[in-house]
C-alpha cells in the first residue's frame, strides 16, 4: 500500500484504489466499554445473570410435568407444545395425557419411549407419591425438596426467577420512560412548570403506596399486568430528578440556542441535543431501579399482596419458609436465589456506573 492509501485510512477516507476504513465505536464508547470490562466483578456478574435468564426462559425445557419427546407406534409427539388426549397412546379417556401416570407411562414405553427434561416437574405440579408429608425436605426426585403443599421447590424457583425478572424488565422499562419524559420536559421548560411540577412530585412520593395496593388488591384481583400499573405510579418519580438536573445544565449550552435560533422545534431539540446527554446519567441508574422492582414484587408476594395463589413467586417461597420452620429448605432456597440476583444486579450497576463515569480511565 502506498502513502497515499496509508493517508486516507488514518484520515478515514476511503481510498479509491483500497479497501473501505473499518467503521467501530467511537472513542468514547471504547473507553467506556474497556472500563467496563476492568471491573471483572460486574463483567462477569453480567455474563452470569445473562446465563441464568436465558436457562429461565427456557424453563419449560429444564422442569416439566409433560416429556419433551415421545416417540409411540412408529411416530413422533411432542407433548410439549401439543395436547395429546390420553386416548393417542391406548389409553381409555378422551382427556389430556397425564404423562406421570404409572399406567400412562407403561403404555407409551410398551410401543416407544419417553424423553423427559431433567426435572420432571412444573412450578405447578403436585407430587402425589411423596413418602412423608409435605413440605418433603430435598430428595433425588426433588432436589430442593417440595412446598407445603407439594410442589417442587426447584421448579417454582426457577419459574419465580424468569417472573420476577420480567416483571422487574417490564416495570424498569416502563418507569424509565415516564420518568424521563416528565425529566426532560420539565428541565427544558424551566419556570413555573418546572416548579408546580416539583410540588406534584413531592405530594406523589409522599403516598402511602402500600395502603394504596392494600385498597387496589381488595377491588381488583392482584395479576401482573394489574402489579406492574400500580408500581408504575409510583416508580416513575426515580429518574425525575437527575433527568432535570442533566435537562436544567444543558438547555442553556451554545449548540442548544444555535438549534433554537436557526429554528428547530423543542421537541426535536429534546430529543436529537439534549436527551443523549442526560441519558448518560439515567443508564447508571437502570440496574438499581431493576433491583428494586424484584423486591417490590417479591415484598407484595411476602405480604400476599402480590401475584395470585399459585404463580410461581420467590416472596410466596419466603413466605412458606416463615410458616414453616421445620422445612428450612424453603427459606434457605429461596433466599439464595433472591440474594444472588440481587448481588448480581448491583455488581453489574457498579460497573456501568464506572464505565460512564468521566472520571475514571481504563485500569
Amino acid at each position: 500500500m502506498d502513502s497515499a492509501s496509508l493517508a486516507a485510512t488514518d484520515t478515514g477516507v476511503r481510498s479509491p484504489d483500497g479497501p473501505p476504513p473499518r467503521r467501530g465505536l467511537n472513542p468514547l464508547w471504547r473507553r467506556r466499554l474497556a472500563n467496563f470490562r476492568a471491573n471483572r466483578r460486574g463483567f462477569w456478574s453480567l455474563w452470569i445473570f445473562l446465563i441464568l435468564f436465558v436457562i429461565s426462559l427456557f424453563a419449560e425445557l429444564v422442569a416439566n410435568d409433560r416429556p419433551l419427546f415421545v416417540w409411540y407406534d412408529g411416530a413422533p409427539f411432542f407433548p410439549i407444545v401439543v395436547d395429546y388426549p390420553e386416548t393417542t397412546f391406548g389409553g381409555i379417556f378422551p382427556t389430556t395425557t397425564v404423562y406421570r401416570d404409572p399406567v400412562v407411562a407403561e403404555l407409551i414405553e410398551d410401543k416407544g419411549f419417553i424423553v423427559w427434561p431433567p426435572v420432571q416437574f412444573s412450578y405447578e405440579t403436585v407430587n402425589l407419591d411423596l413418602p412423608v408429608p409435605a413440605p418433603a425436605p430435598p430428595s433425588a426426585e426433588n432436589i430442593l425438596g417440595t412446598d407445603d403443599q407439594g410442589r417442587d421447590v426447584f421448579a417454582r424457583l426457577l419459574y419465580g426467577f424468569r417472573l420476577s425478572v420480567l416483571f422487574g424488565l417490564a416495570l424498569t422499562a416502563l418507569s424509565s420512560v415516564v420518568g424521563v419524559a416528565a425529566g426532560a420536559v420539565q428541565g427544558y421548560f424551566g419556570g413555573l412548570l418546572d416548579l408546580f411540577f416539583q410540588r406534584f412530585i413531592e405530594i406523589w412520593s409522599g403516598l402511602p403506596q402500600l395502603f394504596i395496593l392494600i385498597i387496589v388488591s381488595s377491588v381488583l384481583i392482584p395479576g401482573f399486568w394489574t402489579l406492574l400499573i400500580v408500581l408504575m405510579l409510583f416508580s416513575w418519580t426515580a429518574l425525575v430528578g437527575v433527568v432535570r438536573a442533566e435537562f436544567l445544565r444543558a438547555r442553556n449550552f451554545d449548540y442548544v440556542r444555535a438549534a433554537k435560533a436557526l429554528g428547530m422545534s423543542d421537541g426535536l431539540i429534546i430529543v436529537k441535543h439534549v436527551l443523549p446527554n442526560a441519558m448518560v446519567a439515567t443508564l447508571t441508574f437502570l440496574p438499581f431501579i431493576l433491583a428494586g422492582s424484584l423486591v417490590a414484587l417479591t415484598s407484595l408476594d411476602f405480604l400476599g399482596l402480590g401475584l395470585p395463589p399459585g404463580s410461581p413467586s420467590l416472596g410466596d417461597l419466603l413466605r412458606q419458609g416463615k410458616d414453616n420452620l421445620q422445612a428450612p429448605w424453603l427459606g434457605i432456597a429461596s433466599f439464595m436465589v433472591i440474594a444472588v440476583m440481587l448481588s448480581l444486579l448491583v455488581f453489574i450497576g457498579e460497573a456501568v456506573r464506572d464505565a460512564f463515569d468521566p472520571r475514571k480511565g481504563v485500569h
